[in-house]
């Protein structure tokens, strides 16, 4: 039996704030600081470069990858950490167009998150190959992946409204279409369970500064299927990613299993913090988490109907057809946002008008979502957004 939730002691959060943005940038953990601390003094301090073999620096990237893998559903050793989000969808999909030469198209959906179609466009034009992205909608996705489709990728947590890909449907619909399968975990991991072994998807991708609380900037990560992993070939075929790294061979030569997916040197100052991060899933169960949030989320969804008519709800009213996030639709969303925001209630906003709100239980409880409720009720109701200061947009919305 998983541990009881939520566990609000592990977790700094601010005096008089209600964080419903977890979904963008996790809280911090109360461990983390005390964690950098002593990567910084104790191993970089005194120990120098020496660290790298006597603090295990150099294992830590894997040792990371196993725990994300823990929680992603997937075998030690098919995880690999470091890098940003951006860069690991574009070596998954370099992989995946070479695993089907004779195709020429990347299905993705016009709900996805822009920098994974930037990601798609940018190698389109550096392959020059003839290559075609199309996105239809994501309700249209299953019909559009047909014969001619190399790679279908998607994320499966829309990041706007909270909706949600069946992914296990999706997958055995791209195999079954001869293509492969590439799962964008940014609003999915920490959030829902995920089983990457059981999907069957030849690939997986995702951030871990939102729900697993590794701080911005925190590493990305890189989950490929063991059974293909060997026949990779790493488009950015980095020092890291190198059999021998300090054999100084002048030709490549990718390393064994997920290892091949390393690039650069590891950021080890956020891999130590993530890593601290991460003990507070030590005893969760996903499935605990997951009926946890979604009780959370309804019980949002029916105060704030109540409470604010004004607002439409942008996310799907089934709960099991959205992650772990809330999403509310308002002509004036921005600075709507930003009144609840002076109030403690901390959410952000998506354009065109996306209020989004994210439920964490490791830190949130029904009494922070109705005390949550009550701050936007009075915002709405007294239109207290009209305020000139509400109105100018900062450069993170």
């Amino acid at each position: 039996m998983g541990v009881s939730l939520p566990r609000k002691e592990l977790f700094d959060v601010p005096e008089g704030v209600i964080y419903l943005d977890g979904n963008s940038l996790g809280v911090l953990p109360k461990g983390a600081v005390e964690r950098a601390q002593k990567t910084i003094a104790e191993e970089w301090g005194t120990q120098l470069i020496k660290a790298w073999n006597t603090a295990g620096w150099m294992a830590l990237p894997q040792v990371v990858g196993d725990t994300l893998a823990g929680l992603l559903g997937a075998p030690a050793g098919s995880v690999a950490t470091g890098d940003t989000l951006s860069i690991k969808v574009y070596q998954a999909l370099a992989a995946a167009l070479k695993m089907r030469p004779d195709r020429k198209v990347i299905l993705s959906d016009n709900g996805n998150f822009p920098s994974d179609l930037y990601m798609a466009e940018g190698l389109i034009k550096t392959l020059d190959q003839g290559y075609e992205l199309r996105t239809p909608a994501p309700e249209d996705v299953a019909e559009a992946i047909t014969e001619d489709v190399a790679v279908v990728m998607l994320t499966q947590v829309d990041y706007r409204t909270g909706r949600m890909h069946d992914m296990s449907a999706i997958t055995k619909r791209a195999h079954d279409m001869g293509a492969v399968m590439i799962w964008d975990l940014a609003h999915s991991a920490g959030a829902v369970p995920v089983d990457l072994a059981a999907s069957g998807a030849e690939f997986a991708v995702g951030c871990t500064y939102k729900y697993l609380n590794g701080g911005p900037g925190a590493p990305a990560f890189i989950y490929v299927r063991p059974d293909i992993v060997e026949a990779i070939e790493p488009a950015l075929s980095g020092w890291l990613g190198h059999d021998a790294p300090f054999a100084m061979e002048l030709n490549y030569r990718p390393a064994s299993a997920t290892e091949r997916m390393r690039v650069g040197t590891p950021p080890i100052l956020q891999l130590s913090v993530l890593q601290e991060a991460l003990k507070a899933w030590d005893g969760v169960d996903m499935v605990d988490l997951r009926a946890a949030s979604q009780r959370l989320s309804e019980l949002f969804i029916a105060e704030v109907e109540a409470r604010c008519p004004q607002l439409t709800l942008a996310s799907p009213r089934d709960p099991a057809e959205r992650g772990s996030q809330v999403s509310f639709a308002f002509e004036h969303g921005y600075a709507a946002m930003q009144a609840v925001i002076d109030r403690g209630v901390i959410g952000d906003f998506r354009a065109p008008d996306i209020m989004r709100f994210g439920f964490t239980p490791l830190y949130l409880d029904d009494a922070d979502v109705v005390a949550a409720a009550e701050i936007i009720e009075n915002v709405m109701r007294d239109e207290l957004w009209r305020d000139p200061k509400y109105q100018v947009k900062s450069r993170v919305t």
